[in-house]
């Protein structure tokens, strides 16, 4: 009998490659990868195959022979040189294209990984990354491929983040002050029972469309965790509360004293102004012997394995330097078509620029121009566009060095309730510092104003 397939995004971080390990005997593993790997010997059920998941027909030919998927993609570090855009309009694109992708492959279920959310609080209360987890949740579900999403806090174990940042505060810092956010109250679950519950979702008809909130064997605080990992490194550490909030120290002295980016800790900090306990429900009662934090935590500090090695990675050639990739999301009330989004574009840019632009299409191709001189040159791929997606080849222009390279996108998401506009691969004529000071503001600032347009402000 031959065994399921899952393709995992996200398969080079902690989830994912812990799962590898787990479960390659169970499954034919598809393991996404940004970079080209080497096949790896440890494992014989497992493909690694390269992606850019910001492309839609790599996603595409990424996942073919999968029968479902594990969605573990969360803030992606830029893969160009200039990254316009936030984090939250980012891994909404990256989840519009994942559930296109696997709705094209006939995928049968998405697990995705969320984040627990405070259920006392509406939505637009949430802090910037858990609205950004909730959406991406949204997101994949729209594409019509049934989702499971596993709502979790802190997952323990050996090669985490967040566990490491704590294990790293309590090593260099004998006085902590902690803040309001480290008396939040929390609900971390350890890395096997995360994986079991990941195990059990996998192909079980009863958890499609469905999300449940997962946690260990006890609540706790970020204040009381620091304190228990300190005990259990045996070291003496002096840990006083303080009654306020300073998200923007806390970032500071975290990254700093951690060696994180604050890019990673930024939307942790932020998050952690709210309570984010598991809400006791039928399925969390199926694994009744979840560890607790001390539990789970002696066990990532002393247990004999370790975060499981990646294949190396293939060299490749090197690519274009100077690339540019600008994702922006406008709102979009009135529920237009992708179509109409990028049709109302080339009208709207002449008239906010009052003539000194101007838009020539003949077929499908798309010349803006200034006093006769070609600027930029689109070219519309209708065989991979549709109503909930617009495509848009860069083929040329002065303002173009690689006429083979880039590709310009609009697409509704989230129901129609906006509308992404993004730029990929894009690389500018012009020498880059001048060009990050002059058409890069230039273009953020004409899409911004393009949105409000679009919302009728």
């Amino acid at each position: 009998m031959s065994l399921p397939t899952i393709v995992i995004a996200g398969a080079t971080g902690f989830i994912g490659r812990w799962f590898i390990e787990r479960f390659h005997q169970d499954f034919n593993i598809i393991a996404l990868s940004r970079s080209e790997m080497e096949p790896d010997p440890t494992y014989d059920h497992v493909d690694w195959r390269q992606v850019e998941l910001y492309s839609l027909s790599s996603s595409e030919e990424a996942m073919k022979g999968a029968d479902y998927a594990l969605y573990l993609v969360h803030s992606m570090h830029p893969t160009t040189r200039l990254h316009q855009g936030t984090f939250e309009d980012t891994d909404l694109l990256l989840a519009d294209n994942f559930g296109r992708a696997a709705k094209a492959n006939g995928l049968k279920q998405i697990i995705f990984m969320g984040g627990l959310l405070p259920y006392n609080e509406t939505k637009d209360q949430l802090s910037r990354h858990l609205r950004s987890r909730w959406e991406v949740e949204q997101t994949l579900g729209n594409a019509g491929v049934p989702v499971t999403t596993l709502r979790a806090g802190i997952i323990v174990g050996p090669g985490g983040s967040s566990f490491d940042m704590i294990k790293k505060l309590v090593e260099r810092l004998p006085v902590m002050i902690c803040p309001s956010w480290c008396q939040s109250e929390t609900h971390p679950i350890e890395l096997e029972d995360a994986l079991k519950i990941i195990r059990y979702c996998v192909g079980q008809e009863d958890t499609y469309d469905q999300h449940f909130d997962i946690g260990g064997g006890g609540t706790t605080t970020y204040m009381e965790m620091m304190r228990t990992v300190a005990d259990l490194m045996n070291k003496k550490r002096t840990i006083r509360p303080v009654h306020y909030f300073s998200p923007g120290f806390s970032k500071m002295w975290v990254a700093l004293f951690t060696n994180q980016s604050r890019e990673l800790v930024s939307p942790l900090i932020e998050s952690l102004r709210h309570d984010m306990v598991a809400t006791p429900n039928s399925f969390l009662e199926q694994f009744p012997d979840r560890a607790d934090f001390r539990a789970a935590a002696h066990r990532a500090l002393y247990g004999k394995e370790r975060l499981p090695a990646l294949p190396k990675r293939i060299p490749t050639e090197k690519k274009e330097k100077n690339t540019v990739r600008s994702v922006q999301r406008l709102a979009n009330p009135e529920g237009h078509t992708a179509t109409y989004v990028a049709r109302i574009y080339q009208k709207w840019l002449p008239i906010f620029f009052r003539t000194l632009i101007r838009v020539r299409t003949e077929g499908d191709v798309s010349d803006f121009t200034v006093a006769g001189v070609p600027l930029l040159q689109l070219t519309f791929i209708s065989d991979r566009s549709d109503e909930e997606r617009q495509l848009f080849y860069i083929t040329g222009g002065r303002l173009v060095k690689r006429r083979d390279y880039g590709w310009l996108e609009f697409r509704r998401v989230l129901g129609g309730r906006y509308v992404i506009s993004a730029i990929h691969e894009f690389v500018p004529s012009l020498p880059w510092f001048l060009y990050v000071g002059t058409q890069a503001r230039a273009h953020s600032f004409v899409m911004n104003r393009f949105g409000k347009y679009l919302a009728g402000d």
